[in-house]
């Protein structure tokens, strides 16, 4: 904690107040530091990993606030429960909460991994209930409009466009085709891709639990075999190789293998501006679960392609399937049709 001794006369503050901010001590400074890292290493996104930052700022303005100075090692029951009624003082959001005690939860396993705690204290706090909002995929005339036309735009005479046209495609079926998420997109290899006996899966490798496969729809293998052909041409012309399914390039050249989540994200904000539909990543993602439910696949199997817990309730989508319908089939079709003309 730092304190000024002087009064500005331009914004009528007493700087002789302390001054809070959520710089940590040293010792801790340095231990989040490696937290950090930990979790880089682990292959969590720059995403991920700043709202771990975020999350564990909250608790650095918290003990700031309420403690001259406290070790580590004297990080107790008491502190905790404490925080805990600070989080309920400063947030109305429940998810807000419950992020900021998970964060906390997991960074204090750290601790204990590194035997600077004699136990988890935030274990015993409860957290707040997550709170489900009603799902808003993206309707069913926005997935068609937006196929249309990445099928139209990689037909381009412009080598480089038509790749990314071609890439984009893949984006999209990997996300309503098999639920994948930016995080998951990221960093996937070409090697995650089998196709057997015309059956297209990607292999996921899940941060908590063994790798798992999720089936593709019917036309991704035709997609993707006209992908790579023109993706190994273009690697070839642009010098450079890789091992990663997606990639980033300028209007010139691919620059690396690999695609950012932000990176994803701004392609699918791209396409929303241009066409003027309703769509993100995460909405094609939850228009993929819709798709799954009149498919009748069961609930175990959509939470495992999903990558979720098994306690995770997927009654909010159950209760709400009548209302959103979708065809999978209709991409073959707006393929299929287009390469005739």
């Amino acid at each position: 904690m730092s304190t000024n001794t002087t009064f500005d006369p331009a914004i009528g503050v007493d700087q002789s107040a302390p001054l809070i901010t959520s710089t940590p001590g040293p010792e801790l400074f340095e231990l989040q530091q490696e937290f950090y890292r930990n979790l880089r290493t682990q292959g969590k996104s720059q995403n991920t990993l700043k709202n771990y930052k975020t999350d564990l700022d909250c608790f650095n303005f918290y003990l700031n606030t309420e403690y001259a100075s406290v070790a580590v090692k004297n990080f107790d029951q008491s502190l905790v429960t404490n925080y805990g009624k600070y989080l309920e003082n400063k947030y109305s959001s429940d998810n807000s909460r419950r992020r900021r005690v998970q964060a906390l939860r997991i960074f204090f396993d750290f601790l204990l991994n590194k035997s600077l705690v004699t136990s988890n204290p935030v274990r015993k706090l409860p957290t707040s209930p997550k709170f489900l909002d009603i799902p808003r995929p993206t309707p069913f005339i926005d997935v068609k409009t937006l196929w249309t036309y990445l099928v139209e735009e990689s037909h381009s005479q412009d080598k480089i466009q038509e790749l990314l046209s071609k890439r984009n495609k893949i984006l999209f079926l990997l996300i309503f085709g098999a639920g994948l998420k930016v995080s998951d997109l990221s960093e996937l290899k070409a090697t995650d891709i089998t196709i057997i006996n015309g059956e297209a899966r990607v292999l996921i490798h899940h941060p908590k639990r063994d790798a798992y496969t999720v089936t593709l729809p019917k036309i991704f293998e035709k997609v993707y075999n006209d992908y790579q052909v023109i993706l190994d041409e273009m690697k070839t012309k642009s010098q450079i190789q890789f091992d990663n399914l997606l990639f980033y390039a300028n209007p010139y050249r691919i620059i690396s293998g690999g695609l950012s989540p932000r990176g994803i994200e701004i392609i699918f904000e791209d396409y929303r501006n241009k066409l003027m539909i309703t769509l993100t990543p995460k909405s094609l993602r939850q228009a993929c679960i819709f798709k799954w439910i009149q498919q009748e696949k069961g609930s175990s199997l959509i939470k495992e392609w999903l990558g979720l817990a098994p306690s995770y309730d997927l009654k909010l989508y159950i209760e709400h399937a009548p209302n959103f319908l979708y065809n999978e089939d209709i991409l073959e079709d707006i393929y299929n049709n287009y390469r005739k003309h």
